[in-house]
């Protein structure tokens, strides 16, 4: 697995984070992996990372307020080992589109579950907690892809 490229739907909050949680473990763990995130639809293109998402990041010494946000193209699926969709939704609709080497990140010592969208939790909580699972999910992933 040389290429990740994980996708949301906007690329503001989740994707960003699963992007720069993999930076971080891929190079603790000393893994020469390319780590991108984009998100399905084109509304946020060009801006930075939610600021809740930038917060929760820091809290962890992950730093993804350079990030901007894409929207995913047909060409990122030939130029990622392995496309990660988020949630069931965003599997779907990358499926659709064409995308062959698609897992949920979610089937990464998750059972399968979609990460939550944090803005449906109240206050700040979410992203915390999408951000948790998130770290365990890309844990598990270079566990994984490791063996």
């Amino acid at each position: 697995m040389n290429s990740l490229l994980f996708v949301c739907l906007g690329n503001i909050c989740r994707s960003p984070l699963a992007e720069g949680i993999a930076k971080k473990i891929a190079d603790e763990r000393g893994l020469d992996v390319r780590i991108d995130s984009a998100g399905t639809g084109s509304w946020h293109v060009g801006e930075s990372p939610c600021d809740d998402s930038i917060k929760v990041a820091k809290s962890h010494d992950v730093d993804i307020s350079g990030q901007r946000a894409r929207q995913v193209t047909i060409e990122d699926f030939e130029r990622f080992d392995l496309i990660i969709a988020l949630d069931e939704k965003n599997y779907n609709d990358l499926k659709r589109l064409g995308a062959k080497s698609l897992v949920k990140l979610g089937s990464f010592g998750h059972d399968d579950e979609d990460v939550p969208d944090p803005y449906f939790f109240p206050g700040y909580d979410g992203f915390d907690k999408v951000y948790t699972m998130i770290e365990s999910c890309v844990s598990v992933l270079f566990d994984e892809a490791s063996q």
